[in-house]
Parts: C-alpha cells; structure tokens; sequence
C-alpha cells in the first residue's frame, strides 16, 4: 500500500495525479468487449461456453442453481455468518422500503382520468464478481432492492468456480434471489442482454465487475436497463500515529 505522507506539497501532487486519470475506456478494452459480444449474439450458450473454457479454464459441470438448491447452501455456511447475512438482509430491505413509490389515479372535473403506475419489472439480473471480490454483499444491496420493488425473477450470473462461493450462495437464498448460473465476465452480461440458450434475457442488468464488464455494461444501455457505470472503489484513510492501523 502506497503511503504519502502530508507535507504541504505531496498530498496535492498526489491529488493532479488522481485528476488526470481517463475517464474514457481503454479502447482495447471496447474492441474486445465488442468481440465477445458480437459473439455471444451470434451463437447463443455455445458461444458463452466457449468463452469462459478461454477465460476462465473451463465450465464447471453444475453451471445452474435453482430456489431450491440455493436453499441447501444455507445448512453449509457458519450459522453465525448466516445471522450476519440475515441481519444485513433485513436492514437493506429497511432502507429501500421506504423508498418504494405508489400508484395513483385521480379524476378531474372534466373528466379527464390521470395517474401513474408503479411496477416491478419483470426480470433483472445480477452480476456478482467473484475470485478475489466475490462479496455476499454484493449479492444484497442488488437483490434486495429488486425484491422491494416487485421484481418477478432475479438471475444473479457469476464468475465460475468448482464450486461456487458458498457465501454467496447463502446470501443469495436469503436475499431472494430465483436462479444462479455459473457465468461471469463479458459473456454473462451479453447472455443476460439478448438471451443464449438456458440463460434469459432480462429487462436490467445490475451490479459491479472488471473494467471489461463495466464497459459491457455500458454497450447493453439501450438494448436492456442498467444501474450504472461502476468505477474502481477507493478509500482514503486520515490517520496519525496513535490510531491502531489493524482498525
């Protein structure tokens, strides 16, 4: 970790640094992401298998979970993590509860009927990276959001492993989710943009990942939904030498 040390004059060196960072996509980054794209739209599951043997090593033999397979990861996890999820589930569906908005209708004199009507949409999906950032809260603060709103299906595709996180996995079942599919990078997102084979198109495509699922991301506006653009997350820690760098 990179430790710069206030002096007046590094911290702003520092600071023009960081400004000057691109805001545009790397464009090896786009032509890549348009490749795997293109080639997803053309052939289906086949080609997003072929994509993550090239990727990721290989397919795993159980790429698909379904409610009730999901469940059985909640018997495998620590229960006092499992509280933990729990307790966070509940918080989060708190929160977004309160954000939810009402349908209304109204008749004026004339006649005149107006109003507007609020809906979940019809299926979402969500991207959970995984290796090294494979986080059961990323799993929460995107499902739970879409249960408050009246989703019908979640899909929640993630990066393959042997056997998935099984963290995730228990976050999953208790966040709502419907189905998890084995399948991550720029291929899921395409999957989930048109549809290939088991895994389905879905109205909005939500959640983190690498800077080539970001710009896939990006690509899918206007063909499906999406949140946003997520950037790299950063954290500046103030500190002087009495604070206890484990905290």
């Amino acid at each position: 970790m990179k430790i710069t040390k206030a002096n007046g004059v590094v911290e702003y060196q520092l600071l023009a640094q960081l400004k000057q960072r691109a805001g545009e996509t790397d464009p090896k980054i786009t032509e890549a992401v348009t490749t795997i794209i293109n080639g997803v739209k053309e052939g289906g599951d086949e080609a997003v298998r072929e994509y993550t043997v090239r990727f990721d090593g290989s397919v795993p033999k159980k790429i698909e979970f379904d409610k009730d397979e999901i469940h059985a990861f909640l018997d495998q996890v620590d229960p006092a993590f499992k509280d933990a999820v729990v307790k966070a589930q509940q918080n989060i569906y708190d929160f977004h509860q309160r954000q939810a908005q009402q349908s209304w209708m109204t008749t004026k004199e004339s006649g005149v009927i107006m109003g507007q009507r609020i809906r979940g949409l019809k299926r979402v999906g969500i991207y959970v990276p995984g290796g090294t950032a494979a986080y059961p809260s990323s799993v929460l603060m995107n499902a739970v959001p879409a249960k408050v709103a009246g989703v019908k299906e979640i899909v929640m595709v993630t990066p393959p492993t042997e056997n998935l996180n099984q963290a995730v996995l228990a976050a999953a079942k208790i966040a709502g989710v419907d189905r998890v599919i084995g399948v991550g990078g720029v291929q899921a997102v395409a999957a989930l943009m048109y549809g290939a084979g088991f895994i389905p198109r879905v109205d909005k495509l939500v959640g983190p990942g690498s800077a080539y699922v970001a710009a896939a991301k990006r690509m899918a506006y206007g063909t499906v939904d999406i949140d946003m653009v997520a950037g790299p997350s950063e954290i500046l820690i103030v500190a002087d030498d009495t604070a206890n760098p484990k905290f």
